[in-house]
């Protein structure tokens, strides 16, 4: 990655760091030497964010988008509230605690009435999973420690279809990420190959209840059963943590004899966000221990100079109040049978989505009826046209839809994916299936083009494009989907 920074002469000076870019402005834009009035600040910023995408047309997003104007009057009246200082807002603490005994005992935790819940409210589920990460590696070098053995070579097990903060924590927190690799109609995790790569250095499995990719639960009470057995076999003691990011808001309302939570005893710790099906606009999460005995106490610092002793277990330190609030608001507004309805409204539209895309007849449904309501979807024949172009030019009529390439091995499985929010009415999902007919039909009215490779090697033989030689159409799907990918990967301006 390239890093441009601006140096005192005004010069941009390159720092490489990699293989993609970080754009930074020119050096034009440096800070202003006179203040401006505020309303032509205003005005500055305002013109130039009207040429963002429309949130609610987003449908890449899982986060929320829309929420009541009661509840955004209360988000900012509480704006300027540090989280942090707990002696000051005693009240906004208790929400948050409040909070996390309701997530607690959704996910059935085995407490009791009296007793206290193990938890903490995020900035979202990569800082959650970031505090889970961290208390299963130091529970396993605590164990390693007292056996007198190596505590060096930490790993995880996880899928190859894990969010990109799995990955970020390995690489940060030194564990070896190890993948259970994916296969073409397979886009979870296999529990059995996962637990084959279980070793005594295996401070966790992660399982995903929701996959980022297709919205798929993952077989959770499966795991368990092979994992338990493998563990009475080994002597070891390899726990489970549910990435419930996506489905852990959904899971409880739409599928409540579904065993993926604390049900199942080798459950340590789950993580879900609050500003996915938690309802609530970015950035909130949760993370939630069976007992107190799976967060080691060494990882809690109490500080004292905000006021009285402060227990804290966080990444950052300072953050808003805003969204433990609106947290707060939706869960007493909406209650479990709100939430249901909110749940079981998704999927609904979900599913008139899906058919509208499957009476097409162009299209391969790879996402499942169980899970996250959302709708992935792929060409039955992309030799022509690929999925790349639908979302290119689904963007001309407003829509935001993610194409983008499944991880190993199945790489070579180009999708488009559509997520069925709160916002996202049943008069929408029959506009997007009009306006994705339309693209199709567009496309498909294209002269047929030559393979992408093809040409390429033709303009490196003198211009003239070569024999054509007789490709299978995978081979052709995969030359065009490795060629849009680098494509949008060279488009990219920012970090994820």
């Amino acid at each position: 990655m390239v890093l441009t920074t601006v140096a005192d002469s005004g010069d941009s000076v390159n720092c490489t760091f990699g293989s993609r870019y970080l754009r930074s402005p020119p050096p034009k834009f440096k800070l202003g030497e006179q203040s401006i009035p505020k309303d032509a600040a205003y005005q500055i910023i305002h013109d130039e964010l009207m040429l963002d995408g429309t949130p609610r047309l987003n449908l890449a997003s899982f986060v929320t988008t829309w929420m009541e104007p009661e509840c955004d009057n209360l988000i900012m009246a509480s704006i300027n509230k540090n989280y942090v200082d707990m002696d000051e807002y005693p009240v906004t603490t208790e929400l948050q605690n409040r909070c996390v005994n309701m997530i607690a005992r959704l996910f059935h935790a085995p407490i009791g009435d009296q007793e206290a819940v193990v938890g903490v409210g995020t900035v979202g589920s990569s800082e959650a999973i970031m505090l889970a990460g961290l208390a299963f590696k130091r529970k396993w070098q605590q164990r390693r420690k007292s056996q007198g053995k190596p505590c060096d070579k930490p790993n995880i097990v996880t899928g190859a279809n894990v969010q990109v903060c799995w990955e970020k924590f390995a690489r940060y927190f030194e564990v070896e990420l190890k993948e259970v690799k994916l296969s073409e109609g397979f886009y979870v995790m296999d529990p059995v190959k996962a637990v084959e790569l279980v070793d005594e250095n295996t401070i966790c499995v992660a399982a995903i209840l929701g996959s980022t990719l297709t919205g798929e639960f993952e077989d959770v009470k499966l795991l368990n059963e092979l994992l338990s057995k493998k563990n009475e076999e080994t002597g070891w003691d390899t726990p489970i943590h549910v990435d419930a990011a996506s489905g852990g808001f959904i899971a409880p309302f739409l599928y409540p004899d579904l065993d993926w939570d604390f049900r199942l005893p080798l459950v340590k710790s789950i993580n879900v966000s609050g500003h996915k099906y938690g309802l609530v606009y970015p950035g909130v999460g949760w993370v939630v221990w069976r007992s107190n005995q799976d967060l080691p106490e060494e990882l809690v610092f109490h500080i004292n100079y905000l006021g009285s002793d402060q227990p804290t277990f966080t990444l950052n330190f300072s953050k808003g109040s805003s969204q433990i609030i609106a947290q707060y608001y939706q869960f007493i507004r909406l209650g479990f049978e709100g939430y249901k309805n909110v749940m079981e409204n998704c999927r609904e539209n979900a599913r008139v989505l899906r058919e509208g895309i499957e009476k097409m007849g162009r299209f391969e449904v790879v996402s499942k009826d169980v899970g996250v309501p959302l709708v992935a979807f792929t060409l039955k024949d992309s030799s022509k046209h690929t999925v790349f172009e639908i979302s290119e030019n689904l963007r001309r009529f407003g829509w935001i839809v993610p194409a983008y390439t499944m991880p190993a091995d199945a790489q070579h499985i180009a999708v488009l994916r559509v997520v069925i929010r709160e916002d996202f009415s049943r008069s929408l999902a029959e506009r997007l299936i009009s306006d994705i007919d339309k693209v199709l039909k567009e496309v498909e009215a294209l002269p047929i083009r030559v393979s992408l490779a093809e040409v390429k090697a033709g303009v490196e033989d003198g211009g003239r494009v070569r024999k054509h030689v007789k490709k299978s159409e995978r081979e052709i799907g995969e030359e065009i989907t490795t060629y849009w990918r680098r494509l949008v990967d060279g488009k990219r301006t920012g970090a994820c």
